[in-house]
């Protein structure tokens, strides 16, 4: 018993301990959390002072901004016052002189108003006076009328047939000097452009032939060549369509043909029929096959490398092919694939001397002979199918009419086209770029003969240097010195008509007087 009341004493000391304790922590944290609020009290004091000053001073500063706001305004006030007061004397100044220049502007038109009165009084009086002086004229040329039997009509004309005997020799003079130092000055300028573009050029003078020549190594060739009864020529002769002639020629086999390509083609093969040393029919047909193969991949190239040489960029391939043809094809002799280069850099460079349009000048030269390459499986000149191919591929048409006028087969209508014609003439006519047979050069030069002695009053006529001069001689009595201009310009358009000829003729009247005496 003792002891359970022991033990409740010891619960009730314990829970005392306990009370006590927990009391004292308890005071402990209030006070810590007094001493806490106090100190953020302190702290939320002094912020809110802080605070205070600052609003005190962003007042104060508010305060002097809007002292200066009223200030800077009350100036901005002055000074747009002081601009209209100024506004107000400008206007008021332009409004003196626009007065002032009123006033001026009705004394002027006043001042007009009297002059245009004055004109038409004068203008009236000068009617009136003209009137009399009609008058007067025609009873003066009534009374020509009358005093000479003459109408108004041949009276005009019988003066104009005394002062053109009166003046005759002068105005021949007058036209012949005027005509001279027109020709000189064209000549001199014409020269030094073309002049200027042919040293430009660096151009072999080369002519084709109708003949090829096959080195062989030995003569026992040839019998292979021939074969058993001529089978092996036939069949090549048949395959290439040329003729080849064996002839005593030592090492050699000539081909006779008058087109290149084939020619060009036989040539090739019999050099690898040759080389292979394999000669019968079927392997004569295997070897001409692949070599047209050959042929035709190289009219690409040589038309792709002539274009590179041009300078000329963006043509159809299809269109570079048939270039790469003229390369085989020749005109008078001349090879018309080199021709239409040099016709392409003259036009060139003679377009750009003269301000006309350089590149399509020299696409148009290049390509002006580009129906020749072709003319002999379409109908029609080579100048209107070279047209028709080119506008197939889109060139443009100052390019295409070029080409299409060459040979003023249409009218010329640019600059462009007179620049071809003028290079084709001279690549043409340069020397030894043709060739031609003795008959042909003679019968030009009889046909030049014969035209400048188909006019009244010629005494003869004599083609020279090598037909590019023609020099006429007339019968004084029958044609004077205005007639022997018009005979001159009269020949040459007729030899323009008539005659085919490359490059350009010069033609000379000559009219000459012999006076003689004798001294006894």
């Amino acid at each position: 018993m003792s002891s359970l009341i022991y033990a409740i004493i010891g619960l009730i000391i314990g829970a005392a301990g306990v009370y006590i304790y927990f009391k004292s922590e308890g005071n402990n944290y209030l006070r810590k959390i007094e001493e806490a609020n106090q100190k953020k009290i302190a702290q939320a004091d002094k912020k809110l002072s802080e605070l205070e000053r600052k609003a005190a001073d962003a007042e104060t500063k508010l305060k002097e901004k809007i002292v200066d706001a009223k200030n800077k305004a009350l100036e901005i006030v002055e000074e747009a016052k002081k601009e209209e007061q100024s506004m107000r004397r400008q206007l008021e100044k332009h409004e003196e002189r626009l007065i002032t220049k009123e006033d001026n502007l009705e004394k002027k038109l006043s001042d007009i108003e009297k002059q245009k009165l004055a004109y038409e009084q004068r203008e009236e009086k000068l009617k009136q006076t003209e009137d009399k002086i009609e008058a007067l004229y025609q009873e003066q040329e009534e009374k020509l009328a009358n005093i000479t039997k003459l109408t108004k009509e041949e009276a005009r004309q019988m003066l104009l047939n005394n002062m053109e005997r009166e003046y005759k020799d002068e105005l021949v003079e007058h036209y012949k000097q005027m005509n001279e130092e027109v020709k000189e000055e064209a000549k001199k300028e014409a020269t030094n452009v073309i002049a200027s573009a042919i040293q430009k050029m660096a151009s072999d003078v080369t002519s084709e032939s109708t003949q090829t020549m096959v080195a062989l190594p030995n003569d026992d060739i040839k019998g292979r060549v021939i074969g058993k009864e001529g089978r092996n020529i036939n069949a090549f002769e048949h395959l290439t369509g040329v003729d080849v002639i064996v002839d005593d020629t030592p090492n050699a086999i000539m081909i006779s043909g008058f087109d290149l390509v084939r020619r060009y083609v036989a040539k090739r093969a019999l050099e690898k029929l040759v080389e292979d040393g394999r000669i019968h029919p079927a392997r004569i047909e295997s070897v001409v096959e692949e070599t047209k193969e050959e042929i035709h991949q190289m009219m690409k190239e040589f038309g792709e490398k002539a274009a590179f040489e041009m300078g000329i960029t963006g043509l159809h391939p299809d269109l570079i092919k048939i270039i790469g043809r003229l390369r085989f094809r020749t005109s008078y002799g001349q090879n018309v694939m080199k021709h239409s280069m040099e016709v392409g850099f003259l036009a060139g460079q003679i377009a750009d001397s003269i301000g006309a349009d350089a590149q399509a000048a020299k696409t148009a030269g290049f390509l002006h002979d580009i129906g020749k390459a072709v003319d002999h499986d379409i109908e029609g000149s080579h100048a209107l199918i070279g047209a028709d191919i080119l506008r197939k591929y889109g060139l443009p048409e100052k390019v295409v009419h070029a080409v299409e006028a060459h040979h003023e087969e249409i009218p010329v209508n640019t600059a462009e086209a007179l620049v071809v014609q003028a290079a084709d003439a001279i690549s043409a006519a340069r020397p030894g770029a043709r060739s031609e047979t003795v008959e042909t050069y003679l019968r030009r030069l009889k046909d030049l003969e014969r035209v400048g002695t188909s006019f009244e009053g010629v005494e003869k006529a004599y083609a020279i240097q090598a037909g590019r001069e023609i020099r006429v001689f007339v019968r004084p009595k029958d044609v004077d010195d205005m007639q022997a201009i018009k005979l001159s310009h009269e020949i040459a358009r007729k030899i323009e008509q008539e005659l085919a000829y490359p490059g350009t003729i010069k033609v000379q009247v000559i009219r000459e007087i012999r006076a003689m005496d004798v001294a006894k």
